[in-house]
């Protein structure tokens, strides 16, 4: 792990993160930056299986920085079996979401410690140390908040739109319920109190990044904040690298670009840079038309180590450039 000397006074960082794009950009903010990392992780898409407390995203990024996901799938462990998952097939029972041997442990011993009256946050430390990570991640909210996915054939689960249904019905619109009732944990509210700047990670907009920018007091939080907050497109040449952010883009009626999603984001809270890929250079004009934002230009795709940690560079390094400007005003 390198040291990185580009965030003013060497100050921690908070990434906003879910999916598999937000947990490649928080492996590669992680090499760099150690223990000054904290991600903040979209809990919408948790639910129960089995009897058991599924936390995708949380797990996702966990792996991820871990260094013990499955890199052709980008989730779950590496070097997994699906023994149980046989067995539950054999019995008739529901096989739908795939959960490996070993993922099954993680799920296991997370919902014993919810069940003896931790919260998610202490179960997610006990779970991250224990594997390693010297980073926090936080979950978004101890308090449950699920996504819930309208569509043309009615109300889904999030897992079952995303998982079962792969996405297939038309979205009509989102909801986050029981976010009325969800704060921000302390310890999410205590780490961008602390932190000298934010980088909401290519993440779902809506999917991922809502949620955590829906909590209540959190955009309030945010718009607040003297460190920059700068966002990473997950929308590359009209396309989303991983996952529906544009089949749900499209379904809303928005532009697939990453314009739009400057646009969406800065609808909620303060944005001061927004970085594009290079495919999309000729957007960066429209992104700086935005009121207070500044874009960055540079290649966002991640496909192995190296690229993961230079674009964590070079996001790095903007915000410390973004942080000068605003300091010299």
């Amino acid at each position: 792990m390198t040291t990185n000397n580009s965030i003013p006074n060497d100050g921690p960082v908070v990434a906003l993160a879910g999916g598999v794009g937000g947990a490649k950009l928080a492996y590669g903010l992680y090499q760099l930056l150690g223990d000054r990392l904290t991600v903040v992780v979209n809990t919408g898409d948790d639910f129960e299986h089995w009897g058991l407390t599924i936390c995708p995203d949380l797990d996702t990024v966990t792996y991820n920085l871990a260094g013990i996901n499955n890199l052709e799938q980008g989730w779950g462990l590496a070097d997994e079996s699906y023994r149980a998952l046989e067995q539950v097939t054999r019995y008739g029972g529901e096989s739908w979401f795939r959960l490996g041997d070993r993922d099954l442990g993680t799920h296991l011993v997370r919902t014993q410690t919810l069940k003896s009256g931790a919260t998610l946050t202490e179960v997610t430390f006990r779970l991250k140390t224990e594997v390693g990570i010297r980073a926090s991640i936080l979950p978004m909210s101890d308090q449950p908040v699920r996504t819930l996915v309208h569509t043309d054939e009615g109300v889904l689960a999030f897992q079952d739109y995303f998982v079962r249904r792969r996405c297939e019905p038309r979205l009509i619109r989102l909801e986050f319920a029981g976010i009325g009732a969800a704060r921000p944990s302390p310890a999410v509210m205590s780490a961008l109190n602390d932190a000298a700047a934010v980088v909401l990670c290519p993440s779902n907009p809506y999917l991922s990044l809502d949620p955590i920018l829906h909590l209540p007091g959190m955009a309030d939080k945010l718009r607040g904040l003297h460190a920059p907050v700068v966002a990473v497109s997950p929308i590359v040449g009209g396309l989303a690298l991983k996952g529906p952010a544009a089949k749900i883009m499209a379904e809303l009626g928005v532009e697939v670009s990453p314009v739009a999603v400057a646009r969406h984001l800065t609808g909620q809270i303060r944005l001061d840079g927004f970085v594009l890929d290079q495919t999309d250079a000729a957007s960066a004009s429209d992104v700086a038309a935005l009121q207070g934002v500044t874009p960055l230009v540079t290649d966002t795709i991640m496909g192995d180590h190296a690229s993961k940690m230079r674009l964590a560079q070079n996001v790095l390094q903007f915000a410390a450039a973004l942080a000068q400007t605003t300091a010299a005003a």
